[in-house]
């Protein structure tokens, strides 16, 4: 619904949904079901701004029984939360142990003829959000166009060392016989854009937000650890480490609708962990 004068996000909530109760309102709020713009709000006295969308997004009750936390689903879209440690998909050695496999049994199992589809992956030690799309043509067109659709693909990772306070890595990288990412010429590898804000440090660590313009395998890892700045329990391209994780997180995944042209700005939370080096 379109927002017509400028004010706080509760009184517009009422204003907008008069159906509803109060209660019923701030509990939506809290859950995280209240979204401007695309975007997750979840504080009440959010100002919202004249033209502005407010939408309530009503939490599915199956969503109860997934296998894993669902962050948002409409008729398009089935995002989800996945956990460090588990694939993305298949692969020869791994069919079931993978998000797709887990939610694609969910989804079938909820008998509404509905089908899933891969859009993008995560490294299996990344955590955060990731996203499956219910439409084969969907998924053809976002991924063909995948970088005029995808408005913003952001991480959050604690690495080791003082990073700048922002910095943008510019590099070319080609797979190895090790099946690593190498830095290599501009003839031979592939471009990748990685651009980082530091947002906190004490004297080991610093905890950086990532944007990536170009996704490219393990581009991440690889170029923060070519700058001297490896990933927290990053075994594969940083230090052997004592640590139970890979300390990289999927934070915000924003995305345009090709058919549609509505905008969908998916959010994930790091885990607790992540405060606990600061």
């Amino acid at each position: 619904m379109k927002v017509m004068q400028q004010g706080p996000l509760l009184e517009q909530l009422y204003s907008l949904y008069p159906s509803l109760s109060k209660k019923k309102i701030k509990g939506y709020l809290k859950a995280g079901c209240v979204y401007i713009n695309g975007k997750q709000v979840t504080q009440y006295n959010f100002l919202v701004s004249r033209n502005s969308t407010v939408e309530i997004r009503k939490q599915n009750k199956t969503h109860k029984r997934s296998p894993l936390p669902i962050l948002f689903e409409d008729h398009d879209f089935l995002v989800i939360d996945k956990p460090t440690g588990l694939l993305s998909v298949g692969t020869d050695k791994e069919k079931e142990k993978t998000a797709y496999h887990k939610m694609r049994v969910f989804v079938n199992q909820r008998g509404r003829n509905e089908k899933l589809f891969v859009l993008h992956r995560l490294d299996k030690e990344t955590s955060g959000v990731l996203a499956f799309v219910k439409n084969e043509k969907l998924k053809f067109l976002l991924q063909n166009h995948w970088d005029q659709l995808v408005t913003k693909r952001e991480y959050i990772a604690i690495v080791c060392g003082h990073a700048k306070k922002d910095d943008t890595i510019c590099l070319f990288l080609e797979e190895g016989k090790d099946l690593k990412m190498h830095v290599t010429s501009p003839q031979k590898g592939k471009k990748c854009i990685t651009k980082y804000q530091c947002l906190e440090q004490n004297e080991q660590y610093s905890l950086l937000q990532i944007h990536i313009t170009t996704g490219r395998k393990n581009q991440i890892r690889a170029s923060l650890a070519f700058v001297g700045l490896p990933i927290v329990g990053d075994v594969k391209y940083g230090k052997v480490s004592k640590e139970k994780r890979l300390y990289l997180h999927a934070s915000c995944l924003s995305i345009e609708h090709p058919l549609t042209h509505k905008r969908y700005t998916f959010l994930s939370k790091p885990p607790a962990s992540f405060k606990e080096f600061f």
